[in-house]
């Protein structure tokens, strides 16, 4: 054997193709690593001194959404839609481990209908303090836009808003009742539910130039079958922050005609307040027969911020 440093052609023709294939094989992992690091799945990484873009959001997470009004509501003059307005495309408020379990009633003002049944509605029934007609049809804007309209849809988006908190909701109607209820079933249906709050939600028929919401709160009333000296404390409560949240989120001012500024007025002809055993309140959100408001209340976009401050004010007395 010879003790020489070159090898035979074959033994030196193998060595020059394994260090070929080491090349391609070194070649090959790098570019393996380096389209691995690039993202292989299509994506970039953020070039130096750039921030990583955001994640995608969607719109139903950003607060105070509410372009989307549902198949609960109604976007202008007309008659209330149908369904119980879950799905809506607007943001709720943020849940509340504390209103798990509460019961709340929400009480549409008056109903649709009421117009068709004069007869019935104009029956007189028992307030405690006196006799009232069982309901009757509401007020509508100059457009024809109904306050029954106004009030379904709003107390189906505050519905759908304490839903997502835990809440069991409880409506007063919900379009399946020919008409009515009369005022003093309304109360008891809240007083059967032993509803934690209770809201009755309405428009105002002012004449035009008097603006904003008021709330109402139930007098001190102890006469026939009504007895509110164990709701008057807590239902100012009520009314108190669902005033304050009700300002925030819709921007409007307290009635300009009711309430002396604070939107707080005090009544005791109202049965559906007399006959309660449970804090309730009124609310007035606007009023119809001024153009001003009633661009607000036939806005589907407002009717959403009024859902969420009514529901932000019962969030607020719920976890007093």
């Amino acid at each position: 054997m010879s003790n020489g440093s070159t090898f035979p052609p074959h033994r030196r023709l193998r060595g020059t193709v394994l260090m070929a294939l080491a090349a391609l094989v070194v070649v090959g992992l790098g570019g393996w690593l380096a389209l691995r690091s690039s993202g292989g799945d299509g994506g970039e990484p953020p070039r130096a001194g750039q921030p990583a873009p955001a994640p995608s959001r969607s719109t139903g997470d950003a607060p105070g959404g509410g372009e989307e009004q549902g198949d609960g509501g109604t976007t202008g003059p007309g008659g209330p839609g149908h369904g119980h307005g879950h799905g809506h495309g607007h943001a709720g408020t943020p849940p509340h481990s504390g209103l798990k379990g509460k019961t709340v009633v929400l009480d549409p003002g008056h109903n649709l209908r009421n117009r068709d049944h004069g007869r019935q509605i104009a029956q007189l029934v028992n307030i405690g303090n006196g006799r009232k007609e069982c309901d009757t049809t509401g007020t509508s804007t100059e457009d024809g836009y109904a306050e029954a309209s106004f009030t379904l849809d709003v107390a189906r988006r505050a519905r759908t808003l304490l839903e997502r908190q835990g809440v069991k909701v409880v409506l007063t109607h919900d379009d399946d009742r020919p008409y009515g209820p009369c005022v003093d079933e309304r109360a008891a249906i809240g007083n059967r539910a032993h509803a934690d709050a209770a809201v009755s939600i309405h428009a105002d028929g002012s004449d035009a130039g008097n603006r904003g919401f008021h709330v109402i709160l139930p007098a001190r009333v102890t006469a026939g079958g009504a007895d509110t000296s164990g709701i008057v404390g807590p239902s100012r409560q009520l009314g108190e922050r669902l005033a304050g949240q009700f300002r925030e989120a819709t921007g409007s001012a307290p009635s300009n005609y009711l309430g002396d500024g604070a939107g707080l007025d005090i009544r005791s002809d109202l049965g559906g307040l007399n006959l309660s055993s449970v804090p309730k309140v009124f609310i007035e959100c606007g009023n119809m027969r001024d153009p001003k408001d009633a661009t607000q209340l036939t806005d589907a976009q407002w009717r959403e911020k009024a859902a969420l401050g009514i529901t932000k004010g019962i969030a607020d007395f719920l976890t007093l």
